[in-house]
């Protein structure tokens, strides 16, 4: 999949908080950073996201998006 932002962090899916509706991951990335991303649980669902995935931070402007290797 391609994207037009240049920030792309890999990293390992460290922890996620689930609420009702939307949830809270945070990856840990190179040099030991984190970064979070909100998004709803049916996208953590659709994803496969889970701890010890391994993600791709997707950083553009004031949004964090999570992408899995497919």
């Amino acid at each position: 999949m391609k994207y037009g932002a240049r920030n792309q962090l890999v990293g390992e899916v460290i922890a996620i908080k689930k609420g009702t509706l939307m949830c809270q991951v945070t990856v840990k990335v190179a040099g030991g950073a984190t970064v979070s991303s909100v998004m709803t649980l049916d996208s953590l669902k659709e994803l496969g996201i889970k701890k010890g995935s391994r993600v791709k931070a997707i950083i553009k402007a004031v949004n964090v998006l999570l992408a899995t290797e497919d």
